[in-house]
């Protein structure tokens, strides 16, 4: 047992949680840290700006960025990495960009990811234009890719890919996300067929591919992709998995619960029942609060979720038409679609801020996963 923690110490075990993926133990870590009065090393801070990355809970990452020693504003590792971190609030990473006299090839792949997690596609293409030749590399291809695919900017990604000399897989699979979630299937199956006539199959490609048919509900070429990923792949359990999620959430999203609950039990049967369930986090007055779907674990759960189906009401009322496609499972005797859908860990995360406050004047919630597309 360690008798006495000094700030190597301490990094070592924040390094563990962020390894486990447990951020949020993270930055418990450096309350200890602060109370002990030691000062943040390099290694310690970059390990409290990962966490902070991951959980993206802002006042969080204002509290870490006060716990950094002034002269590590100088080390330029640090400075990218807050670039990654202040994704989330686009005037702060901008502020950190700015300030690096000579940005390097992670300086401008943090920015323009940064553009891209915020819809601001053609800012991240803008900055791209802007970047040395002989600082682009495959991250920064991917970077721009998904920006574009994020921000619906077909022109500008296909302008993009066609100018790459060297394409690695994960750029033609970044250009396939693109495609697939403006549901250009056939020009994604083709990049897929040329790729594979000199090389051997890349899951991520087939997984996009899936995730655009389940969005525009193609339950036909859903199970056709998902067969061919069991034929390619049958070691790869994880991502047969996710895909078979995938695949049983298009079929409930035309209303065939009998496939999907086929897909469930197949699923089963051939790789398992462990699913990574979906969570939420959000931030109020200091406290980081996580939620799971139909969460009971608050002393206000009551209220939160009378609070959820209130708000669904009063959307309802003013025009919002719910999108059951987004619910996953088949209802239970007791349920409907409006109280399955207001038990979602998003609709619960916000309506705990409404709770707190009537008029809330900043709401931020984090996901493991993706956001339903309804909440």
């Amino acid at each position: 047992m360690m008798k006495k923690k000094d700030v190597i110490a301490y990094g070592a075990m924040m390094n563990g949680c962020n390894i486990n993926n447990q951020p949020l133990k993270c930055l418990q870590l450096l309350e200890e840290i602060k109370q002990q009065n030691f000062i943040l090393d390099e290694f310690s801070s970059s390990i409290l700006i990962n966490a902070c990355a991951r959980l993206s809970v802002l006042s969080k990452c204002q509290l870490v960025v006060d716990q950094i020693p002034s002269h590590l504003y100088k080390n330029q590792r640090i400075l990218n990495s807050l670039i990654y971190m202040w994704a989330g609030s686009i005037e702060n990473a901008q502020k950190i960009f700015q300030s690096i006299d000579n940005p390097d090839d992670i300086t401008y792949n943090a920015m323009i990811n940064a553009y891209g997690l915020n819809h601001m596609g053609l800012e991240a293409v803008d900055l791209y234009r802007k970047m040395p030749d002989h600082l682009r590399n495959e991250i920064t291809y991917i970077c721009v890719l998904n920006a574009c695919s994020h921000s619906g900017l077909l022109d500008q990604a296909h302008s993009i890919f066609n100018e790459i000399s060297q394409k690695s897989k994960k750029i033609i699979g970044a250009m396939i996300d693109c495609l697939s979630r403006l549901y250009i299937f056939d020009e994604a199956q083709k990049l897929i067929d040329d790729y594979e006539k000199s090389n051997p199959p890349y899951s991520v490609m087939y997984t996009a591919i899936l995730s655009g048919a389940r969005n525009s509900r193609q339950h036909i070429l859903s199970q056709k992709i998902y067969d061919r990923m069991t034929m390619l792949f049958p070691n790869e359990k994880e991502t047969l998995k996710s895909g078979s999620v995938l695949l049983g959430n298009t079929y409930l999203s035309i209303g065939d619960h009998e496939q999907a609950k086929n897909v469930r039990l197949n699923r089963i049967k051939e790789l398992g029942t462990k699913i990574q369930p979906g969570v939420s986090w959000t931030e109020f007055n200091g406290e980081i609060l996580e939620f799971k779907t139909n969460d009971r674990r608050h002393p206000r759960s009551e209220e939160i979720h009378a609070k959820a189906k209130y708000i669904f009401d009063v959307l309802i009322k003013h025009g919002h038409e719910y999108d059951a496609s987004w619910i996953t499972r088949p209802l239970g005797e007791d349920e409907t679609t409006e109280s399955v859908l207001c038990t979602h860990s998003e609709r619960l995360a916000i309506a705990y801020h409404f709770l707190q406050e009537e008029n809330p004047s900043f709401i931020q919630i984090t996901e493991n996963l993706r956001m339903c597309g309804d909440c």
